[in-house]
């Protein structure tokens, strides 16, 4: 289920988000069915329903409570801003739970520019929603988010610079294949190097690559026990040359792969939207 939410209003650096989400589904018609990693075609398996746009932050929670997730559904939202996490997770989540957060930024701020709800605070939210927080990707933070993260043991944090280091990467990796329980997914586009994602809200030189990207989700969706509730990609802003914008497509392929595989949906028939499409 994928659900797009076209609210970009608290970027500071560039605007643009909030048409991501049309440019990212516009994006998948470029790529190929196939899955080359886990050696499969997901849609032959599997059907989407893209759900009508969010356009107004004051409804995004209200719009994810009424939407009918099943028990075999994963909620994929794409942004807009970052701003929109926590109002999403409060939705969908109970309160103690685990958000795995990649951000070139701590986004621990209490408020940013007067504005108490900013694309900078949502990591700050979600602390006081309770979830625990494992940070990928950070390069650029202020001096109190750095002594939070130091101090709050529930915030386990790989900076982008210490995920360079092969055995701080494999801790990493460790660490999320032991999770369990409910655990939501946030990617904000700018933890990418922008040499990957050109396009983001909020560019910081560095970042992290797509097979770091990939083998996180592996991590995640097929060796731990976690409960996936929901993800979300947001930052993005659509660009001319299209590569932002299908970087985040092919991510998005990732994601509904690996997560079809974790349900066995590649047990089942083939009366997937893709059996259903004529196509050379």
């Amino acid at each position: 289920m994928i659900l797009p939410v076209e609210f970009g209003d608290s970027v500071s650096a560039r605007v643009g988000t909030a048409n991501a989400p049309k440019a990212i589904l516009e994006a998948t018609n470029e790529l190929e069915y196939y899955e080359e990693d886990m050696d499969y075609s997901p849609m032959k398996y599997m059907n989407l329903s893209v759900c009508k746009e969010i356009q107004k932050y004051d409804e995004i929670s209200k719009g994810v409570s009424e939407l009918d997730i099943r028990e075999n559904q994963l909620l994929i939202s794409l942004g807009g801003d970052h701003s929109i996490t926590p109002k999403i997770t409060q939705a969908l989540m109970c309160e103690s739970k685990t958000v795995v957060f990649l951000d070139a930024h701590a986004d621990l701020r209490e408020s940013y520019l007067g504005d108490r709800f900013s694309h900078a605070t949502p990591a700050y939210h979600l602390r006081k929603q309770k979830h625990k927080l494992i940070m990928v990707g950070v390069r650029s933070l202020f001096e109190d988010e750095a002594l939070r993260v130091k101090e709050d043991k529930d915030i386990n944090y790989y900076s982008a610079r210490a995920l360079r280091d092969e055995k701080i990467k494999n801790r990493l990796l460790s660490d999320i294949s032991s999770l369990s329980g409910e655990v939501y997914l946030s990617i904000d586009m700018d933890v990418f190097d922008p040499a990957y994602v050109p396009s983001v809200g909020t560019p910081q030189a560095g970042g992290i690559d797509y097979y770091l990207a990939t083998d996180i989700l592996q991590a995640l969706f097929l060796k731990s026990d976690a409960k996936v509730r929901g993800v979300d990609m947001v930052e993005l802003i659509p660009e001319e040359s299209n590569v932002s914008q299908l970087f985040a497509a092919k991510l998005l392929q990732k994601i509904i792969s690996y997560w079809g595989i974790s349900q066995g949906v590649d047990k089942r028939g083939l009366d997937g939207a893709q059996t259903r499409v004529e196509y050379e």
